[in-house]
């Protein structure tokens, strides 16, 4: 998994409408990616292009999973902008989901780390799969609160953002209105809201009851993501089986939204958007 630091510069603030995403509608059927295809027979290729010997391949900013051309699939890049107190686990999930080891103690992330992962997926309603490069922006809370910039610095561009919150830690549950409320502006155009709740398997110690996350969901019309709490470094295949649900819900919901802006319809091919 390619890593940077960095202190970028002041980016411009983009404004727009923001809508607030559905769920479960006939059209999300469609439009949904097919569960566990990257684990199938049909799905071997694109698995053995992201792991080596049994651990998942590290990718720089400029390096790709290596396909026969007979394999070749398009490739669409997203930028996921991870927000959270200090303490959720913000630099823990991008270990899970890139399969690497987390930091053995927790530390504030000092700046901005861009993470770049790969997930082949197949969606539905396409004839082929694609191949999604997701460029996962990690800042500190500390950090993000004392240097104005750094919140326009991972909102530029940025195709979703991420808000997590901590099974075991309620008050950080307690927080996300308030949070998503301070990075969030009226304008932010087609932001793809994404909440997450680290440290699900950890159920003895947990402060977030089922019932709470139901009743978030249904007053802010957002799925709640479960996220494990250690990264899984038994091997690649085994972490795969662990993470493919929650990074197939996300680049799911980052396909819909370019289908729906592209104007595609459930009855048609659903192929990667221009």
């Amino acid at each position: 998994m390619g890593v940077v630091s960095f202190w970028p510069r002041l980016f411009r603030d983009v404004t727009a409408r923001r809508k607030r995403p559905q769920f479960g509608s006939m059209a999300e059927q469609h439009w949904a990616l097919e569960p566990g295809w990257l684990l199938s027979p049909a799905g071997r290729p694109y698995l053995d292009s992201i792991v080596h010997k049994n651990q998942r391949r590290a990718f720089g900013l400029l390096e790709r999973p290596a396909l026969p051309p007979a394999l070749a699939v398009p490739t669409v890049t997203y930028k996921l902008f991870l927000a959270g107190r200090s303490g959720v686990g913000k630099t823990a999930l991008v270990a899970w989901l890139g399969g690497t080891p987390a930091p053995p103690a927790h530390h504030e992330t000092l700046g901005i780390e861009v993470t770049t992962l790969f997930w082949p997926a197949k969606p539905r309603c396409s004839s082929r799969p694609v191949l999604f490069q997701l460029h996962l922006w990690d800042c500190g809370d500390g950090a993000l609160r004392k240097f104005e910039h750094l919140l326009p610095a991972c909102k530029e561009e940025a195709d979703a953002a991420l808000f997590l919150f901590s099974f075991t830690d309620r008050a950080s549950f307690e927080e996300l209105p308030a949070l998503m409320g301070r990075v969030l502006d009226p304008g932010d155009p087609h932001l793809v809201r994404v909440v997450v709740g680290t440290k699900f398997d950890l159920v003895a110690h947990a402060a977030v009851t089922e019932e709470d996350v139901r009743t978030f969901e249904g007053s802010q019309g957002l799925r709640v993501l479960r996220a494990g709490g250690t990264a899984g470094t038994s091997g690649a295949r085994a972490g795969l089986a662990r993470v493919a649900p929650v990074l197939d819900a996300l680049v799911e919901q980052l396909w819909r939204r370019d289908q729906v802006t592209a104007g595609v319809t459930p009855g048609d091919t659903g192929d990667t958007p221009t």
